[in-house]
């Protein structure tokens, strides 16, 4: 397996992914925000990256998400893992895990000062994977909707 950016070659797997991904959460992206989210990731300049976990036929088995940012504690950036997905079958062979190990490493190299990401309280499978790589943290999230999302609450 090789961990790696998202390329523009990559954009037909991804989006294969990237839906089953939503609706793993109930959700139904415009395709304006699908289609502005893919921009985001391939645009450099962007605070948005994205990572492929590719096998060594290059089938795409998995991506994560993240956005830098700065910190309101610290000097130095924080990096949000928003977005983290492998397909079905490529789970419990260390896909994950080798995402977030490799956005640790980019984190080390940049001299980040932390990465955190949330996952659902429902989502033991991922918590798995998730308590053998971080710490866990008893912070409870909040959330207020506002514009076109609001209205959907």
């Amino acid at each position: 397996m090789q961990i790696r950016p998202l390329q523009v070659s990559d954009h037909t797997a991804w989006l294969a992914h990237w839906q089953v991904y939503c609706g793993g959460y109930d959700a139904t992206l415009d395709p304006q925000v699908t289609a502005a989210t893919w921009q985001r990731i391939l645009d450099a300049n962007a605070p948005i990256h994205g990572l492929a976990a590719v096998n060594d036929s290059g089938e795409l088995l998995g991506f994560c998400h993240f956005v830098c940012h700065p910190h309101t504690w610290s000097a130095q950036t924080i990096c949000y893992l928003e977005d983290l997905f492998v397909s079905a079958s490529a789970r419990r062979l260390g896909v994950a895990s080798a995402l977030i190990e490799h956005v640790r490493q980019l984190g080390i190299a940049q001299h980040w000062f932390r990465v955190y990401w949330i996952t659902d309280a429902g989502n033991a499978a991922a918590q798995a994977v998730y308590d053998k790589v971080a710490t866990r943290t008893d912070y409870v999230r909040y959330e207020i909707a506002l514009g076109k999302q609001a209205e959907l609450a």
